[in-house]
């Protein structure tokens, strides 16, 4: 992974550079990451922790700290790099003691070896309370993989917890694409989606919507849940976004979808889909007065394939011949595999029956071309029945069954051949 650049980090190389911070009178401290543990504090931060000198700050042993109390302080000196400053709550154990406050950040580098750094300010201590129900929901916040980040009005990034962090790391207040108004707008893969999802949160005063986003890792698409909050500071009105990445099952459904509809060997559309479809086809030759027909296919020989190559054999004999089918029609027409050796056509805008017996014609002469499977040569055919709409039904399966039964006639008679349904008047 490439190194992340910090050379444009403010860099405090030796404590003497600190003196001026002696005169804050309010909480002020230096935390080394990569060291993790105090730089320096002031005499604010010293009494806040109890503690009697600087080098006690210094020395105060932090290897009771969880990893996830590491990872956070790593993600605020991220989210500080990007923002500038952070506004977080966070929560504190002087003298062991749970305390909830809110805090400032700034990120630096520190010291000759240029260690990542926060300097951290209290100038305003607003206590959250030491109420279990207060800090479990700071701490649901801080750790959720959800994403949850609050915004002005007017999309700029207010405080956002570690989740949303990494995911949203290289969107940038001050170097936002041209044409991005705000970082809530360059969070959408479309930034038109993002105006259009800032205006419908304000209008609506909230609401739930899936976009597509722009995270670091990549596009994904997310469910947002947004309701109108406001700044525990400073009253003013913000919109608190919550963000659930629901892209697996999206593509989880999309693949039920597919499973359903389509063939999952030659990739051809399933009699469903086929179904479907055909509704609005047969309505649409209805408003127009125009024909339709449905070719019902069945091979010849197949099974024989199957013991001589065995099924893989098989399998690649009908992917081949799902293609020169395919070949063969326009495409507007629609081609479905119903069976192990069935296949059904829908042939649009028949101005006479001939022209369905033509593509009939074509369909046996791709089935009868030799195939080679396996390593030899082998050879089926195919038997097709022709129905028509609206003369031999005026559904899908009314015609299914009309050219079923056609289909038969030809296996009766000899095979490799086309037969039209028994309403059907050749023209």
């Amino acid at each position: 992974m490439k190194k992340q650049d910090y050379s444009h980090l403010t860099h405090i190389e030796s404590l003497d550079e600190l003196r001026l911070y002696e005169l804050i009178p309010n909480v002020v401290w230096i935390f080394d990451l990569d060291k993790h543990g105090w730089w320096w504090g002031n005499q604010a931060a010293i009494d806040f922790w109890g503690l009697d000198k600087l080098d006690d700050l210094i020395n105060k042993d932090l290897s009771g700290d969880t990893q996830g109390a590491r990872d956070r302080t790593v993600q605020t000196f991220d989210l500080a790099v990007k923002n500038g400053l952070t506004i977080d709550p966070w929560t504190t154990y002087p003298n062991g003691k749970p305390k909830t406050l809110f805090m400032m950040h700034r990120a630096v580098t520190l010291g000759p070896d240029r260690h990542r750094g926060i300097i951290a300010y209290i100038n305003e201590e607003v206590n959250l309370g030491e109420a279990p129900e207060n800090l479990l929901l700071v701490e649901a916040m801080r750790y959720t993989n959800v994403l949850v980040t609050s915004f002005t009005l007017d999309g700029k990034s207010v405080i956002e917890n570690p989740s949303a962090t990494a995911a949203y790391k290289h969107v940038h207040a001050e170097d936002l694409p041209d044409g991005v108004e705000s970082e809530f707008i360059a969070r959408f893969y479309n930034p038109t989606d993002g105006r259009l999802c800032l205006r419908d949160a304000i209008d609506q005063k909230g609401g739930r919507w899936t976009y597509e986003m722009n995270t670091l890792e990549g596009k994904r698409l997310h469910t947002l849940d947004i309701r109108m909050s406001r700044h525990p500071l400073s009253g003013d009105s913000l919109i608190l976004v919550v963000e659930y990445d629901v892209t697996e099952l999206h593509d989880a459904q999309e693949e039920l979808r597919r499973l359903a509809h389509y063939d999952a060997l030659t990739g051809l559309p399933s009699l469903r889909f086929l179904q479907n479809n055909a509704a609005k086809m047969l309505a649409h030759a209805d408003r127009n007065q125009e024909k339709l027909a449905l070719l019902f296919i069945d091979l010849d020989g197949f099974k024989g394939v199957n013991d001589s190559c065995g099924h893989e054999g098989g399998d690649l004999l009908l992917k081949e011949l799902s293609r020169r089918f395919t070949g063969v029609l326009r495409n507007a027409d629609d081609i479905a595999r119903i069976g192990g050796d069935e296949f059904v056509i829908l042939i649009t805008d028949v101005n006479r029956n001939n022209d369905a017996s033509v593509v009939a014609q074509k369909i046996i002469d791709e089935a009868c071309r030799p195939f080679h499977v396996a390593g030899q040569s082998v050879q089926i055919g195919a038997s097709v029945g022709i129905a028509f709409y609206p003369e031999d039904g005026r559904d899908i399966p009314a015609l299914l069954k009309a050219a079923d039964k056609a289909m038969y006639r030809v296996k009766n008679t000899g095979k490799r051949d086309f037969c039209l349904a028994a309403n059907a008047v050749v023209n």
